[in-house]
């Protein structure tokens, strides 16, 4: 099965809707579909929630859904590189759910693998388990975190065959697999599409059977949240 999609715009078109629940791999601004993401935003859709571990940067990765105020909600890890981010929600404009980001993994995960919730030390006795059952382990203390299922997973990965099967390159290879595995829907952007039984078995992170679309994006702009250089 050929999965291949001509441009992001094509690949999301009858799939996105208001309302939805979106995940998007990342982590900082490594490994971000970053052609996926601008067509989300280029799509107009609104009252989104974001399931990803950071909120990009102003203007930049999901800093522009924030920007055109097409999220209503984040769940995330850490936000602290998007400054209209901050200002949304000390401005009560932009609902959080704050995860400790091990944990948003494992919720991830879990939804993949069809568990519903799983018990974790994290967080029990902070603000992260307020209202959240407590079972008690070999004398811990333990709290019970529901997992994430997403309506439309995006992710980012170095190299795709046809047929969807997914290489993630390096500390790309961070949330995407999860996000992956996650989504009613997943679609992925790569830097490279080859013929089916071109790659290895052995080297395929995600199986194409968790992926619906792929499209290509062979000239990424892969722009680092902050650079610092010496002075010449």
């Amino acid at each position: 099965m050929n999965k291949v999609y001509p441009s992001a715009k094509a690949a999301l078109d009858g799939v996105l809707k208001d309302g939805q629940t979106l995940a998007v791999g990342g982590f900082g601004l490594c490994g971000i579909p970053e052609a996926l993401i601008a067509s989300v935003r280029d799509s107009g859709v609104k009252n989104l929630t974001v399931i990803s571990n950071n909120a990009g940067v102003d203007g930049f990765g999901l800093g522009q859904l924030l920007a055109t105020r097409q999220v209503k909600k984040m769940i995330s890890s850490y936000v602290g590189e998007n400054k209209e981010f901050e200002r949304q929600y000390l401005a009560g404009e932009l609902e959080l759910e704050f995860t400790p980001q091990g944990t948003l993994a494992e919720k991830l995960r879990a939804g993949g693998a069809g568990i519903p919730a799983f018990y974790t030390k994290t967080g029990f006795g902070t603000v992260v388990a307020e209202g959240k059952p407590v079972a008690e382990f070999d004398g811990q203390k333990y709290i019970l975190e529901r997992s994430l299922r997403a309506d439309v997973s995006l992710v980012k990965a170095w190299k795709a065959d046809k047929a969807g099967n997914l290489i993630y390159r390096m500390t790309a290879r961070n949330f995407n697999p999860n996000v992956a595995t996650a989504g009613k829907i997943t679609v992925a952007e790569v830097e490279e599409i080859v013929e089916v039984g071109a790659l290895d078995p052995d080297l395929i992170h995600t199986p194409g059977i968790f992926i619906s679309r792929v499209i290509l994006n062979d000239k990424p702009e892969k722009r680092i949240e902050q650079r610092t250089v010496r002075k010449a």
